[in-house]
């Protein structure tokens, strides 16, 4: 599909939130230069907004241009750029759009990662291009290298810090000693975290991001519903001053892997917190920003980091998808489908390989240590290290009733085979307590 250069691609825009408006001010200030890379100039035909009547004035495009009927003004756009979010209405709206040859450009992570194939079936079916690239990582371009930039290379593991709120909230835990419930705190004053902090904390935002990594990284369909997923919400400040100790810090990681195994290739996708060394680049992520670190055959280890949320950032990142698929439309030609030729097997938590951090509260007493190694033994669970400090005596408050700490990483194992020894440990008569129990990553 091309359009003649002199004729104006017709932009519409749904949404006018904080993305929104950055989209627009920003076509509207870079309006020359956006025409001379395309080969046409733009025209934004409209911007679909809930309500009408709201203070817009910080945004400078014609008032009239507002409109609340969003399913026509798709219906008379060449490029459809969608940043309202959510499951639908929005589907309905980028079919339609697609369905009147309109190419789509959207953020919507949480739409894409449930129901992606949907919408690139639609575009196949109508000849036109689908971009999502602000919807992982904000400005940070990543799905443009792993789409192009790295397809001629197998990509074996992407593991990122997706979520800046999440980020925010460790690392001051992390920076002050302070508790998780505080530190959110924090975080919604300085505008990084919803009055709702769920989505982000509970890692469904991040599971979302896995999932379209993993999809493109591994050419295999990933939706949400296949990604493991734990939050932040249970990290203390002990786990934080443990990880301190080991010389790590605890970070919330999207992990996405491929699996080599007697049966053949398969892939591994789950958010949860973890430790990873101070010394890894993603150990060094601070604030609220953004990191994806990418492992690939050919290229070796790839860092990507950036600001990965926020107005401006965000629609720097729609606007290189807006260029891109202006382009096709003027010189003809489409961008990248999906590519699911591989159809790997997700594998269950289980399946994953990772290593533990476990904290025992322990009576000190002989042959404590000696039951806990055997324990670990009877699940096939090898043991890397193991520290002991003294406790708090026990209740009574006499000798015999004093307890330790007992500190184990181990190496890598299933999940399944950790899971079952923690529980295991659990039951031991000489295990006081499992105080803590966290995932290892990043060596």
């Amino acid at each position: 599909m091309s359009a003649s250069s002199s004729a104006p691609l017709r932009v519409a825009l749904l949404g006018c939130g904080v993305v929104g408006s950055s989209v627009a001010r920003l076509l509207v200030e870079h309006s020359g230069d956006l025409a001379a890379r395309i080969g046409a100039p733009f025209e934004l035909v409209g911007i679909a907004v809930r309500r009408l009547g709201r203070d817009r004035s910080d945004v400078p495009v014609d008032p009239s241009l507002f409109t609340t009927d969003a399913a026509a003004l798709v219906s008379r756009a060449d490029i459809v750029v969608e940043v309202i979010g959510g499951i639908e209405p929005t589907r309905d709206l980028l079919l339609s759009a697609m369905a009147s040859g309109a190419s789509v450009v959207s953020a919507n992570k949480a739409l894409l990662a449930e129901d992606g194939p949907t919408l690139y079936a639609a575009s196949d079916r109508h000849g036109v291009d689908l971009y999502y690239e602000a919807a992982v990582a904000g400005a940070i371009p990543i799905l443009r290298p792993i789409r192009d930039s790295l397809a001629g290379d197998r990509i074996t593991k992407v593991i990122g810090i997706v979520n800046g709120t999440t980020n925010f909230v460790l690392d001051k835990m992390d920076s002050t000693g302070a508790g998780f419930a505080e530190t959110v705190e924090v975080a919604q004053s300085l505008g990084y975290a919803e009055a709702d902090p769920t989505a982000d904390v509970e890692g469904f935002d991040a599971a979302a991001k896995a999932a379209i990594l993993a999809s493109l990284a591994f050419h295999t369909r990933v939706d949400i519903h296949q990604v493991h997923r734990e939050g932040i919400t249970e990290v203390t400040a002990a786990d934080i001053a443990a990880a301190d100790e080991m010389g790590a810090v605890v970070k919330l990681l999207a992990i996405c892997e491929r699996v080599s195994r007697p049966e053949g290739e398969a892939v591994s996708v789950r958010v949860h917190p973890a430790m990873i060394p101070r010394t890894h680049p993603l150990g060094s992520v601070r604030d609220a920003f953004n990191a994806v670190f990418v492992e690939a055959d050919a290229a070796g280890e790839l860092m990507f980091y950036g600001r990965g949320a926020g107005g401006d950032p965000t629609a720097s990142a729609i606007l290189g998808d807006v260029v891109e698929v202006a382009r096709h439309r003027v010189n003809g030609g489409r961008g990248a489908g999906e590519s699911a030729y591989a159809d790997l097997p997700v594998l269950p938590m289980g399946a994953a390989s990772t290593r533990y951090h476990i904290s025992l509260d322990v009576a000190d007493r002989p042959g404590v240590l000696a039951a806990v190694a055997a324990t670990f033994a009877e699940h096939d669970v090898s043991i890397e290290t193991v520290r002991q400090r003294p406790g708090a005596p026990g209740e009574s408050g006499d000798d015999e009733a004093a307890g330790a700490t007992l500190v184990v990483v181990t190496h890598r194992a299933p999940d399944a085979a950790l899971s079952a020894t923690v529980e295991a440990l659990g039951a031991l008569d000489t295990v006081r307590e499992v105080v803590s129990v966290m995932r290892v990553e990043g060596e």
